[in-house]
């Protein structure tokens, strides 16, 4: 038996949008930064950490495709959700001004969702790892031209100044993480009304119109399917894998049904994780 470490994993440096959701979700835990997603799956299954905070999509820059690829292949189950609102700080060394910057720093998906600012003022846009890794970078590098696009507490941990707050295109800027463990914990219906979130993916058979035959139980028994995504496995376009998010639990007796007749048409059916919905979910 792995022993608890008290530690949940995340992928980037401290600051991070994904430091930041484990510190809202889990004060008492300590956050262990990763290099990369595939080296925060590798310290969950390890035992190097008790959880991980991957996040799976972005409101504005869609789904993290990475993480696509990594679930359905690890032993790792789903166990919760957590939404965050993304708010991007533009930072630099202590006393440049804005007219000094010429190169703005941050991860593709936050430059991506500040297009405006960094147009407006005819800034590069240099790619980094992450976010905060960015604003670690500024602060190393010791150059006033350049700016990094990362959380408020970025700014905090590497001694950067604000030039400007919540610098992102939109104000509906919400990243969806899911909390992983090693262990499969799906949660108990306490309500008929509690928003129970079930997550699997699929593949189905192959013969004519088996995704709609699949999917067709979910219809006729009036389960809300929130998410449905499809992505090639292997490098083949015909074999296709999909993921799904329904509302509802498989101990009830319509998401009951539904599963058996996506399985009768699919080749194979994982249910990765059955975890309570976040408030914000119908929010958005």
């Amino acid at each position: 038996m792995i022993a608890k470490t008290n530690r949940i994993a995340f992928q980037g440096d401290f600051g991070a949008n994904s430091d930041m959701a484990c510190r809202d979700m889990f004060p008492s835990m300590e956050p262990l930064p990763c290099a990369t997603f595939e080296d925060a799956f590798v310290a969950l299954e390890s035992g190097e950490a008790d959880l991980a905070m991957i996040p799976i999509e972005n409101t504005i820059a869609g789904r993290v495709a990475d993480i696509h690829y990594l679930l359905p292949e690890s032993r790792l189950h789903i166990v919760g959700e957590y939404f965050m609102p993304i708010r991007f700080q533009l930072m630099v060394l202590p006393g440049v001004s804005k007219d000094e910057v010429r190169t703005v720093h941050s991860h593709i998906h936050a430059l991506g969702q500040c297009r405006k600012i960094i147009r407006h003022n005819g800034w590069k846009a240099v790619v980094a790892g992450d976010t905060a890794g960015a604003a670690k970078l500024i602060s190393e590098r010791g150059d006033r031209t350049m700016a990094a696009l990362a959380p408020r507490l970025a700014a905090d941990l590497y001694g950067l100044d604000i030039i400007a707050e919540n610098v992102e295109d939109t104000e509906n800027n919400v990243t969806r993480f899911v909390i992983l463990s090693r262990d499969e914990n799906w949660i108990s219906r306490t309500s008929p009304e509690e928003m129970i979130v079930t997550t699997f993916v699929f593949n189905v058979r192959n013969i004519p119109a088996a995704l709609y035959k699949a999917l067709g139980g979910f219809a006729t028994n009036g389960i809300n399917m929130t998410k449905l995504e499809s992505y090639q496995l292997g490098g083949k376009f015909v074999a296709t894998q999909f993921y799904a998010d329904i509302q509802g639990h498989p101990n009830d007796s319509n998401v009951r049904r539904a599963l058996e007749e996506l399985r009768f048409f699919s080749e194979k059916v994982r249910i990765l994780g059955v975890y309570k919905g976040h408030p914000m979910r119908g929010d958005l």
